[in-house]
């Protein structure tokens, strides 16, 4: 009877821990993106409404189109690739949100491998 009670109290316990995600609130405007690139952490900025997304990136500027495949999960398409590693399309997938930005997972469609990062919004 302990064993029972323990584990209904730890799955009550992480029903409570839910990752809020209230996408819909980061579907269009202005964000920056921070990353490490060879050991130098660089900032992006992209403005985004409903189905185009437009990053600015040292100096460079790329366009996207978006397409959302629900709340919180979407596929980037660069419009004008300068190659063919930017001709596959990124599935991107938010896991949390804050009032400030959110946390998502990307990588390219068809692989298997994917990263995090975190996007903090500067503007509606």
């Amino acid at each position: 009877m302990k064993k029972i009670t323990v584990l209904f109290s730890l799955l009550l316990l992480c029903s409570c821990f839910n990752a809020e995600r209230n996408c819909k609130d980061f579907r269009t405007g202005t964000y920056e993106f921070e990353s490490f690139i060879n050991g130098e952490l660089v900032t992006s900025r992209f403005i985004r409404n409903d189905s185009i997304e437009i990053e600015k990136f040292q100096g460079k500027t790329d366009t996207s189109s978006v397409r959302w495949i629900n709340d919180c999960e979407y596929i980037l398409r660069n419009t004008n690739p300068a190659g063919m590693a930017e001709e596959k399309p990124i599935h991107i997938k938010i896991l949390t949100t804050t009032k400030d930005g959110y946390t998502f997972e990307y990588g390219q469609v068809g692989s298997s491998k994917k990263a995090k990062g975190k996007v903090k919004k500067v503007s509606n």
